[in-house]
């Protein structure tokens, strides 16, 4: 079943050149940021081009439960009137954070460190995800939470009366879990420091410096240390919104692998730590050139041009890039299938731990579609068939994982034999548009009945 309702079948075929400007929507790491920032400042932070998708819509919601005024102005512009840090309120009734995990756990972090208690649940795939990742640094502050077995939603947090400061090194590279610390030690008094042995996206850390916040980041020989002092009064901004590298990997990877394509994905946020799927595109020896690089709202911004690429080659992903991808290793694994040779993507186990288990999704969808592909607890690894050479012809489940569906939507469009998806709904939750975009381009990709 869909993530919001009756399951919607897909179904992709092989289609001619896909040509054209692919404008994809803002990026969703920092369309969740800038709602939740903006109701930790004090006074109205205006968004322009904030991603509409659903696990954002949440997002904003949950920031009117916790007291803010969050207001739609039309066209992915938006209104944040914010209340400090640690002024939110106690919401009057349970958190739902739909399909995201990145919501709920940033969120969870936002007012952990205020004596208030909150509940949160979800969708049946969020449900099913851990929370012991970002409970347990909480409680170093002082919050309790109380949930499910396994550390899983429907989950309440007690948020700490009398904050401590911490000092927390991340037991695996987590974005989110490093987010949801610096994000309680705003209203905690004197320093948190978070560690991380590998970079991951660093956009909240960028974020709350240009809100105000004092913090530092420092490469030590324990790795990242991240330095920030708390109980700041953080400003109100105006932002602009990127483009989502996660969302550009769909129509980038599709015009990769299907004939004659030249597609132009404008605007696209480049930031290190999110890039390494194009960088390891190009290894592979794909026609993806950067055009008009520029810096937009501090992140490095530009317009990526992707040709069909027939002789990529299948490469040993290098592990220390994980985290810069790791949402974008399902379409990579489709652009793997369609290069000659074999790609070993490894240090990925994080992606047994997303909306669904995602290597144990890509595997067996990619053999049910006649890929051959070898997996390990924390690696897989895809042997290529050739340009054109996917046979396809079967259906795949999403599991609920948007960039499930959308992956395997991607492989249908240069298949041999058309490839069909159980359930696209979720797709709606980071993508919304994705349907007429890609229609636009010139993709074969419809709903249908199983």
């Amino acid at each position: 079943m869909s993530a919001h309702g009756t399951p919607i079948p897909m179904m992709s075929r092989k289609s001619g050149p896909l040509v054209g400007e692919a404008n994809v929507p803002g990026d969703k790491s920092i369309s969740h940021r800038s709602l939740i920032l903006g109701a930790m400042a004090v006074g109205e932070t205006r968004i322009t081009g904030l991603l509409e998708g659903q696990d954002v819509l949440d997002t904003g919601k949950a920031m009117r439960a916790f007291g803010a005024e969050v207001e739609d102005l039309g066209g992915g512009n938006w209104r944040v009137q914010g209340v400090g840090v640690g002024g939110f309120a106690e919401p009057e009734n349970v958190i739902d954070c739909g399909n995201s995990g990145t919501g709920v756990r940033l969120i969870m972090g936002a007012m952990a460190t205020t004596p208030i208690s909150a509940t949160f649940t979800g969708d049946a795939s969020l449900n099913s995800r851990p929370m012991a990742r970002v409970t347990d640094p909480l409680a170093l502050f002082g919050a309790q939470a109380v949930g499910r077995a396994g550390g899983r939603l429907p989950m309440t947090i007690v948020g700490a009366a009398d904050p401590v400061p911490v000092r927390y090194t991340t037991p695996v590279p987590s974005a989110q879990v490093k987010s949801a610390v610096l994000l309680a030690g705003l209203n905690a008094p004197g320093q948190t420091v978070v560690i991380e042995k590998e970079a991951t996206r660093d956009h909240t850390e960028r974020m709350l410096a240009g809100f105000g916040a004092e913090i530092t980041t420092e490469v030590t020989d324990e790795g990242r240390v991240i330095t920030l002092t708390g109980q700041p009064e953080l400003k109100p901004q105006d932002i602009i919104v990127p483009r989502d590298p996660s969302s550009a990997a769909f129509p980038v990877c599709a015009a990769l692998i299907t004939e004659g394509s030249d597609v132009l994905v404008p605007n696209i946020g480049l930031n290190p730590t999110r890039a390494g799927l194009f960088t390891t595109l190009r290894d592979m020896g794909a026609d993806l050139t950067y055009e008009n690089e520029r810096e937009e709202g501090g992140e490095p911004v530009a317009d990526l041009r992707a040709r069909y690429s027939p002789d990529m080659k299948g490469i040993d992903v290098p592990t220390d890039r994980a985290a810069s991808m790791i949402d974008e290793y399902p379409v990579l694994s489709v652009v793997a299938a369609f290069a000659r040779g074999r790609t070993l993507m490894a240090g990925v186990k994080e992606l047994r731990v997303k909306e669904c288990d995602r290597i144990d999704a890509m595997v067996t969808g990619l053999q049910a579609n006649g890929v051959q592909v070898e997996e390990g607890d924390d690696w897989y690894a895809v042997e290529g068939q050739g340009p054109g050479a996917v046979q396809g012809g079967a259906e795949v489940q999403s599991h609920l994982d948007h960039r499930i569906a959308m992956a395997f939507l991607v492989m249908g469009l240069a298949a041999q034999t058309p490839v069909r998806v159980d359930d696209g709904g979720p797709i709606a939750t980071s993508f919304p548009i994705f349907e007429p975009l890609m229609a636009e381009l010139g993709a074969q990709i419809e709903r249908s009945a199983t």
